[in-house]
């Protein structure tokens, strides 16, 4: 199934890089929470967990910034944005995990890869200080060899930073390695990373049709894609 332009035969998958937020966690309550507590802090309304799905999965810094704008220009945005973020990272803090839950086929197919001997690499763009614990207390972190977060390397997901790491921690050329992710932002890290990359359809990716992104297959679970890969690795040399 995994094919590229340069090889006659398919090589075997080696590794899986997942992402976290719509992947294999549904952190939107949690971002809800936490977003709403912040703005409390300035006495702005509420907002709707529909309006922050559209703003996350390209970072902290981006997220707050698009929540700022919401009320105000760009001077009052970068006025306000240390606060904000200060806000933010205290609320969040608070209760990481306690709003969110594990998608269906998560544990089972991370199980599955696991059984199948791949490596797999935790890349999201969510602060390592939130991801780490929520991984540990999703019973998702010990899955892992390799975790980065968004702020772990100098670049973050578009950028194929994180990923060519990642390759380059487990000596695997990035032929050999599949990315799974919920939005743009992965299927694209991956293709400039030079992996394949398996979407899915059920996260956020800013309010935009999965079927609309570039990537080598829309797949509904993790189970599904340990599957494929399977599948792949009985056909390849």
């Amino acid at each position: 199934m995994f094919t590229n332009a340069t090889q006659s035969k398919p090589a075997p998958i080696r590794a899986v890089i997942i992402d976290l937020d719509g992947t294999m966690l549904d952190t939107l309550p949690d971002f809800h929470v936490a977003i709403n507590a912040m703005r409390g802090e300035f006495g702005d309304a509420p907002i709707t967990q529909q309006q922050i799905g559209l703003m996350i999965g390209k970072g902290s810094d981006n997220l707050i910034r698009a929540v700022l704008a919401l009320e105000h220009d760009a001077a009052g945005v970068d006025q306000r944005f240390a606060d904000a973020m200060a806000f933010y990272q205290r609320h969040y803090l608070a209760i990481n995990g306690k709003h969110s839950a594990l998608y269906d086929g998560v544990i089972d197919g991370l199980d599955a890869m696991k059984k199948d001997g791949l490596r797999l690499a935790c890349v999201t763009n969510k602060p390592i200080a939130f991801a780490t614990p929520l991984l540990a207390q999703k019973g998702l972190a010990h899955y892992f060899e390799v975790v980065y977060g968004g702020d772990s390397l100098p670049r973050k997901k578009p950028d194929p930073m994180p990923l060519l790491q990642v390759c380059a921690d487990f000596d695997l050329a990035p032929s050999q390695v599949v990315a799974i992710g919920d939005s743009s932002n992965d299927a694209e890290a991956a293709r400039r990373a030079g992996c394949f990359v398996l979407t899915v359809p059920y996260g956020y990716n800013h309010g935009q049709a999965i079927h609309e992104t570039d990537s080598d297959g829309i797949v509904t679970s993790l189970v599904e894609a340990a599957t494929l890969i399977r599948s792949h690795n009985r056909n390849a040399h």
